[in-house]
């Protein structure tokens, strides 16, 4: 029998509902994938559908709402008006706040400085979209109308070229597109966050984006790129050009691109200033990140960083100290910081209600059969409107026979519902041309009216036959939206902001980081703890300082540049340098290395790697006898990045890290005391890190690999009696006389 259900009865003092609500409270069984269907999909789809994801038009409805609202308020060509005033009519279409609508008000006007051609003419302060802590002021403070360029959003949308819907409640109607007459979707940048997609699509210049479209009309395989070779941004900047990563982007819709900072050095007061960042990042964040890396020692070239923003634009001024290399120290930055920043391209747009990623040119492709549709419906109003009015005016040109007559039915029809039906006798004109003659003014009953208004019929047909003509070519409605884009670039074209480097350019500039090589020795620990002294310290100081029970297990000369590797025991390879450690003493324990790397929670280091140049092999010793030989060189990285995962495989212990420049031997000690040497050549390597390795010691149940070292000449009296020609092998055990013979333990287990 299934179980009873839970009922809780509730009280309630409603006078509708005396007593007690039974089922108040009850607990019911529903399937999870029932309650996402019924509860969680239509949250969902209205996220994507009303607010995260911009239309072809390039707005979302806030937008949208806020922008008409501003145009039916009379905002298009007159004064301004209090901000407050706009955010409170808008709310009328948009009950979502007067914050959020003022916010977005925000970001469409010209003082926010988010978008290349903002919509929102703003006087007062809008905060800037490059800063994070320039705030914009209260609604009530600032004004705003609209800009010159929305006259080309709202153009004709008093002639049905849109649908109108109703609003929340029903009291007005709202467009639900703006016909727009340029691409906007892709001239402002717009982003989005939905749930389960999102929408990121970075901004064009206005001209290039009018003649690639375009191009585009007249001819679909355009090369997008010979006319918009690249996005362009409000803040300028240095755009990183790649034509493959470009012509991805334009196919998918979808790739990422890197935005440099661009900057100029003063070499009066030995400071650069930098004038332009991506859009992506923030002054507040840049100068936060160098100061950041001041105080790590990363950065020594610099004495001041400060904030100039002013009136005249942003500005972020670096004081370099006596000396210093301003490109260098600038493309150290570019690594460091979010100088250099990249821009993710998703481009992601609802079509005829569904969310739909696009490349450049089946987005156009898309906003021109929308602006197709606008001008038909737009010409179809038209040409009604004029089809309506030379019927009214064939029917006045009828009366124009005898004028006599139409004034003698009307004055002798006794009642006034048979003028109508009278005059449509009398004239042979039908109910509508009848109604029109029998509202004219008696004034207006002479010939010289009547002959006026009918020489409009002429050209009402040359522009009803025009019309027709236009409803039924293609090429004609297509050549409309080439004269308005001409027209639209013509008025509202800026030069382009953002500059283009090529990447190879930077390749030559980003050079390695000067730092100063000199011989060090380093010194690493079995418990993790890492030491690097110059050779002068070395000699004058006295017996090195550890932890108790702690032993070094690497000690090596190398120079400050140096490159190492710490492999961890979580199967992680942690990449420094040298140079990244202080030098310091025999007297002090050193840096612990997981903390001065970061390293995960739990996380110990268990063996280091010092190199030049990637060479030579990296020998992984497990508990199960296996032996991996994997080329250094498989540890290299194009990037600067610091962590690598799966370093080397984990199905069984590991007990040594062996790195070798040319092959050599080694003692292998099992836990029940047997020996083996082993030669390094006779093994393969492996290509991949992950590799298990090859079988090398054999053991007898219950023991293991114990202990792993390099084999000396001399080390061992007898070194005979621990090679063999086959592997996998047991190994040997001592001779009686060989039990004193020197043995490395890397890790008892």
């Amino acid at each position: 029998m299934p179980p009873k259900k839970k009922v809780i009865k509730v009280k309630t003092s409603s006078p509708k509902l005396k007593g007690v609500i039974e089922g108040a409270g009850e607990l019911v069984e529903q399937k999870i994938a029932t309650t996402i269907e019924e509860n969680y999909m239509p949250y969902a789809m209205s996220v994507i559908l009303s607010r995260a994801i911009p239309e072809i038009d390039g707005f979302k409805p806030s937008h949208r709402k806020l922008l008409y609202t501003m145009y039916k308020m009379g905002l298009l060509g007159s004064a301004r008006t209090k901000s407050a005033n706009i955010v409170g009519q808008t709310m009328k279409l948009n009950p979502h706040g007067d914050a959020a609508i003022y916010e977005t008000m925000v970001r469409l006007s010209r003082g926010h400085e988010a978008l290349l051609h903002p919509y929102i003419d703003s006087k007062g302060n809008f905060g800037k979209s490059y800063s994070r802590d320039m705030a914009f002021a209260a609604s009530r403070y600032t004004e705003a109308k609209l800009d010159d360029i929305s006259r080309e959003l709202f153009r004709d949308i008093d002639k049905d070229t849109v649908d109108f819907v109703d609003n929340y409640d029903n009291t007005m109607l709202e467009p639900t597109l703006l016909p727009a007459t340029f691409p906007s979707v892709l001239v402002n940048a717009n982003t989005g966050i939905a749930v389960g997609m999102a929408s990121s699509i970075c901004s064009f210049n206005l001209k290039e984006i009018c003649d690639t479209t375009i191009a585009i009309i007249k001819n679909k395989s355009h090369d997008i790129s010979s006319t918009m070779p690249a996005p362009d941004f409000i803040g300028g900047g240095n755009i990183v050009y790649d034509k493959a990563i470009f012509d991805e982007i334009y196919r998918t819709g979808r790739g990422t691109f890197k935005v440099r900072s661009s900057y100029s050095y003063d070499k009066s007061s030995n400071c650069i200033d930098i004038l332009q960042i991506p859009p992506t990042t923030t002054t507040e964040a840049i100068i936060e990140k160098i100061i950041d890396l001041v105080k790590q020692g990363k950065v020594k070239e610099v004495a001041d960083v400060r904030d100039e923003t002013g009136l005249d634009g942003l500005k972020i001024t670096i004081d370099l100290k006596r000396g210093v290399d301003p490109d260098k120290l600038m493309a150290k930055l570019y690594r460091s910081t979010s100088l250099e920043d990249s821009f993710g391209c998703n481009f992601n747009v609802l079509i005829n209600g569904a969310p739909k990623v696009m490349g450049v040119s089946e987005l156009l492709q898309e906003w021109i059969t929308f602006r197709c549709g606008c001008i038909k419906r737009r010409t179809a109003y038209d040409l009604k409107k004029k089809s309506d009015k030379l019927h009214l005016l064939t029917g006045l040109q009828k009366i124009l026979v005898d004028i006599d007559k139409a004034i003698k039915i009307v004055r002798e029809t006794d009642e006034e519902e048979e003028v109508v039906p009278n005059l449509m006798i009398g004239f042979g004109i039908d109910k509508i041309q009848a109604e029109y003659v029998a509202e004219i003014k008696l004034r207006h009953l002479n010939r010289e009216y009547i002959l006026n208004r009918t020489k409009e019929i002429g050209q009402l047909k040359d522009e009803i036959a025009e019309l027709e003509e236009i409803l039924k070519s293609e090429s004609k409605i297509k050549s409309i939206i080439v004269s308005e884009l001409k027209e639209v670039s013509a008025k509202f074209a800026k030069p382009r902001r953002s500059k283009l480097i090529y990447k190879d350019e930077i390749e030559e500039d980003a050079t390695v980081d000067d730092v100063p090589d000199y011989p060090v020795n380093l010194f690493f620990t079995k418990a993790g703890y890492f030491k690097k002294i110059t050779p002068l310290s070395l000699r004058m100081s006295g017996e090195q300082k550890l932890k108790e029970d702690d032993e070094i297990v690497l000690t090596c000369e190398a120079f400050n540049s140096t490159e190492l590797l710490f492999f961890s025991d979580k199967c992680q390879v942690y990449k420094s340098q040298a140079s990244d450690f202080s030098d310091t003493k025999a007297s002090v324990l050193g840096d612990y290395v997981p903390a001065k790397l970061g390293m995960d929670e739990g996380e110990g280091a268990v063996a280091m790697i010092a190199t030049k140049d990637y060479s030579g092999y990296v020998l992984f010793f497990f508990e199960n006898g296996k032996v991996a030989k994997i080329p250094l060189s498989s540890y290299v990285t194009k990037t600067r990045r610091k962590k690598l995962t799966s370093a080397y495989n984990d199905a069984s212990p590991l007990v040594a890290v062996m790195h070798i420049t040319e092959e050599s031997e080694f003692i292998m000690t099992s836990s029940c005391g047997r020996r083996l040497l082993f030669h390094s050549s006779s093994i393969n390597e492996k290509p991949t890190r992950s590799s298990q390795g090859v079988g090398v010691m054999r053991f007898k149940k219950g023991h293991h690999l114990a202990g792993v070292k390099k084999y000396e000449d001399g080390e061992i009296s007898n070194p005979t009696r621990y090679r063999t020609k086959t592997l996998p092998t047991l190994g040997a055990l001592p001779a009686p006389g060989e039990q004193n013979d020197k043995q490395l333990v890397f890790q008892e287990k």
